[in-house]
């Protein structure tokens, strides 16, 4: 048995959204990878899965990072070699 239980690294007053649990957590109750945040509110926070999505459509569609227009097969792969 371990001596010291690890904790899992934030402070209270910050607001995460719990990808396990599917709802908003105030502080560290689960470890990082399990959550997505610190938000400032618990408002922002309990958003944070429209946020993803809206933030992934953004980058997805980024001139800057889309390679699609270039690989000319549309398979998102970028271009290929010839």
């Amino acid at each position: 048995m371990a001596l010291f239980k690890k904790r899992p690294e934030g402070k209270p007053g910050e607001w995460y959204y719990c990808l396990k649990h599917s709802r908003v957590e105030e502080g560290p109750e689960c470890r990082a990878a399990d959550r997505l945040g610190p938000y400032g509110t618990r408002e922002e926070a309990s958003h944070a899965m429209e946020t993803a999505r809206e933030r992934n459509e953004e980058w997805r569609t980024d001139p800057r990072w889309n390679d699609d227009a270039d690989a000319g097969d549309g398979d998102g792969e970028g271009p290929k070699a010839g």
